[in-house]
């Protein structure tokens, strides 16, 4: 029976394994330098990634409250991935910091929450590891701690989660009195289109928005993105949003599928006013984190127009996109993360003229920025041409234009970054960054990843296989 939990459980215990290693180097030494702990850390989320792919059993735990299989692992091994490239890319904000370990021990306790939410086959599982996942983001938002603007960010991310909170709780005790149950099993079984059914999926439906940024619950995305250290702004709009997108997928396709003549529209209203909301705010930005933030709200409304088709196309669409998207946005967090920790600087105007100093860091930008607009050959490209073809499999071909069109407003903004970076002059550019190794690797790794992923079909084709 043991043997069951070691194995059903492995992420999760690694994870816990790697917390209680920092955990006792905090209480047992302080000698130990910022460069050396960093070494170490970054060895274990690396044989932690890599323990990912061995050994994937699939299997139930807590009466059926948890549940495991190979799609369910091989999300996590995309978060794990995700966690590994942020450690890398935040070496020279953390070398000087002096909470590093509480840090990580707060960042893996987020990770160990996203993990148990993906695996939670309950509404009280998934409620708890969701916060799990969020409350230790509250504090990271905070971790500039010298910084009015994290402070307030981390007072905006907390209401806005306390409030989004609530709503999921509210949502989740209609469902339970209409129902009778939580597991999502049974609620698939026994639900039925009445009126108090309806009004607690839609407060799921907001709770799960607040978690995406989607618009009309996306007001503290910008705040809580500019405030927070670079390293956390990119972590929540990379892995914490990849956890939400990957339960929310698995719960309106196999626990409210009952429902999708009514939650349909409700997805087709949201897709819209994500994509137009987030392109036009996205456009106005001049700070790199805010610009950044509205341009991860458009790529959910473009995500959004994938979950209005059927569970298999939509949900290998999403997790495919998922994957590009961890590689693209950190990609270009990177370079901004590297800017902000050596010089300090975010705004966009001091991107001008960045390719005559720093040449490297000018294509790893840009690069990921044609990703993030879709612009071929790239990953991207291929990842938003799924998102659009599995929304195409509903015949919806309005809503296909419209996001067409809202494809080429997010060209034109991302279009602006690359143009200030090559053809704009600055009277005080960026001066030539030296950065070390890990940076580099993690930026090496986001580059291959958004160059191969998209020429190598197997991995659409792997992850189709999963879902259907």
């Amino acid at each position: 029976m043991w043997q069951d939990y070691l194995y059903l459980l492995k992420a999760e215990l690694v994870i816990i394994l790697i917390i209680f290693v920092l955990l006792f180097i905090q209480l047992a030494s302080r000698v130990l330098p910022n460069k050396t702990l960093l070494n170490i850390i970054n060895l274990m989320l690396l044989l932690n990634l890599a323990a990912g792919f061995i050994y994937i059993p699939e299997g139930e735990l807590f009466g059926d409250m948890f549940h495991t299989s190979e799609l369910i692992a091989m999300e996590k091994n995309f978060l794990n991935l995700g966690i590994f490239i942020v450690s890398l890319q935040s070496w020279h904000w953390l070398k000087d910091h002096k909470h590093l370990l509480e840090f990580y021990m707060l960042l893996l306790s987020t990770l160990l929450g996203m993990f148990l939410m993906i695996s939670s086959n309950n509404l009280l599982m998934f409620y708890l590891g969701l916060e799990l996942s969020t409350i230790p983001l509250a504090a990271l938002s905070n971790f500039d701690l010298q910084k009015r603007k994290s402070s307030e960010a981390a007072f905006k991310f907390i209401i806005s989660s306390a409030f989004s909170s609530g709503l999921l709780l509210f949502g989740i005790s209609l469902l339970y009195g209409a129902t009778g149950t939580l597991n999502f099993a049974q609620l698939s079984s026994t639900i039925t289109p009445d009126a108090l059914t309806i009004t607690g999926f839609i407060l799921l439906l907001a709770g799960f928005g607040f978690k995406i940024s989607a618009v009309p619950f996306h007001l503290w995305t910008a705040d809580v993105y500019e405030g927070s250290p670079v390293a956390v702004t990119s972590y929540l709009s990379v892995v914490s949003k990849g956890a939400i997108l990957f339960v929310m997928i698995s719960v309106l396709y196999n626990v409210f599928a009952g429902l999708e003549d009514v939650w349909y529209y409700m997805i087709f209203i949201l897709a819209v006013a994500t994509m137009l909301i987030g392109n036009l705010f996205a456009l106005r930005q001049q700070n790199m984190k805010r610009f950044l933030a509205f341009s991860s709200i458009a790529q959910v409304g473009f995500i959004l127009v994938a979950m209005t088709s059927t569970a298999a196309d939509s949900s290998a669409a999403v997790i495919y996109f998922v994957l590009i998207y961890i590689f693209s946005n950190l990609g270009a967090f990177s370079v901004v993360a590297i800017v902000s920790a050596i010089t300090g600087r975010e705004n966009m105007d001091d991107y001008k003229g960045f390719y005559r100093t720093n040449p490297w860091l000018s294509w790893v930008l840009a690069l990921s920025l044609f990703s993030l607009a879709g612009v071929p050959p790239l990953a991207g490209f291929f990842a938003k041409y799924f998102l659009l073809f599995a929304g195409a499999k509903t015949g919806n071909y309005i809503l296909l234009v419209i996001a067409a069109l809202n494809i080429v407003v997010s060209l034109y903004y991302y279009l602006k970054v690359v143009r200030a970076i090559f053809m704009d002059e600055n009277s005080s550019p960026v001066q030539k960054l030296t950065s070390a190794w890990q940076p580099r690797l993690a930026m090496a790794i986001c580059i291959a990843g958004i160059v191969a992923t998209g020429f190598l079909s197997g991995a659409y084709n792997y992850i189709f296989s999963l879902v259907k």
